[in-house]
Formats: structure tokens, C-alpha cells, sequence
């Protein structure tokens, strides 16, 4: 029928790197209204991040988010265990109810931190094989990363990877044959040390930092060595981002596919550059189940503007703001229900699913 709109069918899409801020802070994010950003985004799994208050690093904390997840979350969702200092063995005691373990290996938010290369060992050592490791690791703690992972003689995935240095050592090592997989965020694909100053010293806080124009273009170049494209979603206050000590992170859920989809017009990428990056690719490497039914359908020649209002994150803000794009995310479908249409979120509250599907014994 002529002037009928046109909406384009992709599937749903899985983000490995996400932080929701619960338990511990809801002011910021919680299950309810990060899963709606996600779904508001295109995303109908996420995976989120134990740098909580307190960290996931053991049974009771994980339990806590869980709960909070199954009774919150509007999408499906898994709960990373981080791995600390002391805590190997119980970490692996939950490997099938997590989604991955995390190693901050370079700083970030929080006081996960592992600055001894040996505390790194026993993690490696134990923790299941057909479970993924995934690594905040910059420089070169991500070379050193690599390498221990290699001698434990298993994978790991490399967290939101942002330099020339980097991209091309993950190059060479999966030259090599090791088994190694990376992520990408939009923030280092679409920002640089350049749009600091009009972001302002707090609002460009983030972790791996802002980098050179020449650093980003690298990203691009070695586009077929990047596996995943990820939020790295990390909400926090303007109020905080603007204080004397802000907090690093970016929000990304509502903004990551219309920026995408932004540089499929541009001929930078294909739609099936995304639909890998952000379903294909993070379903194997993560092992996470298929979704029936499950789709989203989006606008691609929608042009628009993004901007604070309406995004559905609690931090009520974007560093992309007045950022031109061309794409939208229209309608969700997830397991044949309606999720999300034109801006309002229909699945209720805890309506997801945990991509482990395994109940927690909650006993100490």
C-alpha cells in the first residue's frame, strides 16, 4: 500500500557488558529500568556486570541479584560473579548460575582490582572450561591476560578493547590460533580525546579512557577482528559526573544501535556486521540460549536526534547528546509478547529470564 511504513525484522539483541547498579545502587540504575533501557535499545538479553555494592564475588550476593532480576527484569538477564582475591573456589562452585567471571585487571569502578598477576592463577586454574572468562584488561595487562591464558590453555574474552595496541595484539593472537574473543563500545567507535571538551572533565570519564582519533580508526580498520559490539552500559548521576571525583561511565543501551545503524548508512558497516556483533557472536561465545519468537523490528530511515529526553536509563542522560542518527527501534517481540513499542515498555516486570536457568541454593 502506498506511504505504508517500512520496518526491518533483526533479531533480538544480546549485550555481554552491561552494569544495572543493583544491589546497592538504584538511584542510578536497578533491574526494572535497565531492562527497560535495553529493550527501549533492541536488546532482549544482557548481561550484567558484579562491580555492585556489594560486588557478586560469592553465593549470598548473587542470590541478591538474582532476586532482584526475577523480580524486576523486563528482558532476560545473567549475572557475572567477579573474582577477587580469595574467592576461586566459590566463584567456580557457581559457574552454572553465572553468566560469565569477570577479572578487573586494570582500574575501573569499584575495588575489584586484581593487581597480582598469581591472583590470577587460581581462577584460571578453576574455573570451568565451558564456562567464559571475560577480562578488563588495557595495554599491557590484556597482553599479559593473553598469555596466561595460554598457558592455562584456555579462552578468554577481552572487554571493551579501545587502542591501535590492543586490536592489533588481539590480531596476532588469534593469528596464532589462540582462543581468544574481544568486544567493542560504541563510546570508542564513535567518540575520541577530541570531543572532551564539549563533554566536559566529568561526563568524559570512562574506562579504557576517551582515545586518539588514530586509536579509533584503528578499531575500524580491524573491524573483522572484533567479535561483539557492547554497551559497557555504566550509569551514573549527572550530578555525580559533574562532582569533584566523577565516577567513570557511560549509559549506551538506548543509544549503541541507532549509532550503528547511523554507520550502516554511512556504507561503514552491514547489517549483518551488526546482527553478528550484537546476537550471533555473543549467543556462541557466551552459550546462551536461543530465544523463540523473539525479534525486533526497526525503522532504518528514521532521522532523529538523541538526546536525554525519553530515554528510559535512571541516569537521564547520554554523552551523545544531539548526536544526528538515522535508525530506530520501533517494536520488541520477545517470546512471541510484545515488549516494547514506540517508546513504551509492555513486558512487565519480570517477565525475564535467567540465561542459566538454574536455581540458586541460597544456604551460606
Amino acid at each position: 500500500m502506498p506511504g505504508a511504513e517500512v520496518l526491518t525484522r533483526l533479531p533480538g539483541l544480546i549485550d555481554v557488558h552491561a552494569h544495572l547498579r543493583e544491589p546497592g545502587a538504584p538511584h542510578k540504575e536497578d533491574w526494572d529500568s535497565g531492562t527497560a533501557a535495553a529493550l527501549a535499545g533492541g536488546f532482549t538479553t544482557v548481561l550484567a556486570m558484579p562491580n555492585t555494592q556489594p560486588a557478586v564475588t560469592g553465593r549470598a550476593a548473587l542470590a541478591l541479584s538474582l532476586d532482584g532480576a526475577a523480580a524486576k527484569a523486563h528482558c532476560d538477564y545473567g549475572q557475572y560473579v567477579g573474582a577477587g582475591a580469595g574467592n576461586a573456589e566459590e566463584a567456580a562452585a557457581l559457574a552454572p548460575q553465572a553468566a560469565g567471571l569477570k577479572l578487573y585487571l586494570d582500574q575501573t569502578f569499584g575495588n575489584l582490582k586484581l593487581d597480582d598477576t598469581a591472583l590470577w592463577f587460581p581462577h584460571f586454574e578453576r574455573w570451568p572450561d565451558d564456562r567464559p572468562i571475560a577480562a578488563h584488561a588495557e595495554g599491557k595487562t590484556l597482553a599479559a591476560v593473553i598469555l596466561v591464558a595460554e598457558l592455562f590453555h584456555r579462552s578468554v574474552h577481552l572487554c571493551h578493547v579501545s587502542s591501535r595496541e590492543e586490536i592489533l595484539l588481539i590480531r596476532k593472537a588469534k593469528e596464532r590460533g589462540l582462543p581468544v574473543t574481544c568486544e567493542v563500545c560504541p563510546h570508542h567507535l564513535f567518540l575520541t580525546l577530541e570531543d572532551a571538551p564539549r563533554l566536559g572533565a566529568g561526563r568524559c570519564e570512562v574506562r579504557p579512557r576517551l582515545a586518539t582519533p588514530a586509536d579509533q580508526e584503528a578499531l575500524w580498520e580491524h573491524l573483522d577482528v572484533i567479535d561483539c559490539f557492547a554497551t559497557d552500559h555504566a550509569p551514573h548521576t549527572l550530578e555525580e559526573k559533574d562532582s569533584p571525583n566523577p565516577p567513570p561511565g557511560f549509559p549506551g543501551l538506548e543509544t549503541i544501535l541507532p549509532l550503528l545503524l547511523t554507520a550502516v548508512h554511512a556504507g561503514r558497516l552491514t547489517l549483518e556486521d551488526v546482527t553478528t556483533r550484537l546476537h550471533d557472536n555473543p549467543g556462541r561465545i557466551f552459550g546462551l540460549p536461543e530465544q523463540p519468537d523473539t525479534f525486533i523490528e526497526v525503522d532504518l530511515d528514521e532521522n532523529y536526534t538523541l538526546g536525554a529526553a525519553g530515554l528510559h536509563t535512571r541516569c537521564g542522560w547520554t554523552p551523545f547528546e544531539g548526536q544526528p542518527v538515522r535508525g530506530r527501534v520501533r517494536r520488541v517481540t520477545l517470546r512471541g509478547e510484545l515488549a516494547f513499542e514506540d517508546g513504551n515498555v509492555i513486558a512487565p516486570r519480570g517477565v525475564g529470564r535467567n540465561v542459566r536457568n538454574v536455581q540458586l541454593n541460597k544456604e551460606n
